[in-house]
């Protein structure tokens, strides 16, 4: 290994991180003229303003987060260290999933910042979000291929957050043929994902354990608002629910899951609405339609914290919609996947929308994401979803 270039914390920021923290700030460093000529990405060796070696990570000047900590000090970051990541989570999922769909890599977690990887049995989607772990994309693709033996790789690197790190977007199989989708199994149900141009990695896992929650509520009339490719319908159909409407405004996500409708035998118990979603919550609402489940799950509202304002008004008018449309007895599930919206956030805006429908409510469950999803423990903003669940009188 060659020598690094040194990154020097500044004088007593040094706590963080030697209690585990994995980000490193642009304040909190030496911003010198040579820090800011390393090209963005450059693997760096930490060292506190006293010259004690605290870790290495990569660097980008351009980024608040200066430095994402990847290992110990004098680490390899190669092939071999990217399955011994792999290796470790891999082992880990192994503990909660008999099946092989879950996400195997998440990020911080998972001691890989900037990392995604989404598994669908041999079929592996990447999401690279940073420029560290861009540069290092060849080490990642030989380790993927020596530990996970896959039959596909396709790399979706088109996330907005490319852009703040220098990165343009693209997307290509690194190995086999893009498919135009893939199958996926959950919950002992049969979805499909569109791997290639679906959100994210075509299919969101986070939300497994919270859709199976609500199907066991046995609610005979359930409605999926922003039902994208058909994860809490199918499944609640499947298990009994007589009548399922799912409402979201991309005909693609909707196609895929009347396809999972179909190949599991509901399709008599589900209707899919193509449409903007508040708008017919509106209609729904002035029509006096009631239903014994509702659930809401909508894609972020804040990106970014100048839009958490405008989200939470945004998160209160769908807690009054959809509360309005629980029968009495019922119940209503509430998600946010917006990072920079906290729980406690969230939760004051949907009490205030449940208020403003004039109904009377009981929280009965509050989750995020499944065991696939590990946090980082310095790292609580990782924990993006929020997931309530109430009974409605």
């Amino acid at each position: 290994m060659s020598e690094r270039p040194i990154i020097k914390l500044r004088p007593r920021e040094d706590r963080r991180i030697r209690n585990g923290a994995p980000w490193v700030f642009s304040n909190e460093i030496i911003m010198d003229a040579a820090a800011k000529a390393l090209a963005p990405g450059t693997l760096v060796e930490l060292v506190s303003t006293e010259g004690d070696k605290l870790a290495c990570g990569y660097f980008n000047a351009r980024s608040l987060i200066s430095v994402r900590l990847i290992g110990p000090p004098g680490t390899e970051i190669d092939a071999p260290f990217f399955a011994g990541r792999f290796t470790r989570a891999l082992k880990l999922r192994e503990h909660f999933f008999s099946t092989p769909y879950y996400r195997l890599i998440n990020a911080e977690a998972d001691g890989l910042p900037g990392l995604i990887v989404d598994r669908f049995a041999e079929t592996y989607v990447l999401q690279i979000s940073t420029a560290g772990m861009e540069g290092l994309l060849e080490s990642i693709l030989a380790a993927v291929e020596s530990t996970l033996t896959p039959a596909t790789v396709i790399l979706r690197n088109d996330s907005p957050a490319r852009a703040l790190e220098g990165l343009s977007s693209y997307m290509r199989c690194a190995k086999g043929e893009l498919p135009a989708k893939i199958g996926v199994e959950e919950n002992g149900v049969q979805y499909f994902a569109d791997p290639g141009h679906g959100q994210k990695s075509g299919w969101y896992y986070d939300q497994r354990e919270n859709r199976l929650f609500m199907a066991r509520l046995g609610a005979s009339r359930v409605l999926d608002a922003y039902c994208y490719s058909g994860g809490f319908a199918v499944l609640a159909a499947a298990m009994g629910a007589r009548e399922v409407t799912g409402l979201d405004s991309s005909e693609p996500a909707l196609a895929l899951a009347a396809e999972a409708a179909a190949v599991n035998g509901v399709s008599a118990q589900i209707r899919f609405i193509k449409c903007d979603v508040v708008d017919e919550l509106e209609r729904m609402t002035g029509e006096g339609e009631r239903f014994g489940a509702v659930i809401s799950d909508p894609p972020p509202f804040a990106r970014s914290r100048k839009d958490l304002e405008p989200a939470a008004r945004a998160y209160r008018k769908l807690a009054r919609l959809a509360a309005g449309l629980v029968e009495p007895g019922g119940f209503l599930l509430l998600a946010s996947c917006s990072h920079t919206v906290s729980v406690e956030r969230f939760s004051t805006e949907c009490a205030l929308g449940i208020s403003r429908a004039r109904r009377q409510a009981a929280l009965i469950r509050s989750a995020g994401a499944g065991a696939d999803h590990p946090v980082h423990p310095m790292l609580p903003e990782s924990a993006y979803l929020k997931a309530l669940v109430y009974a409605v009188d």
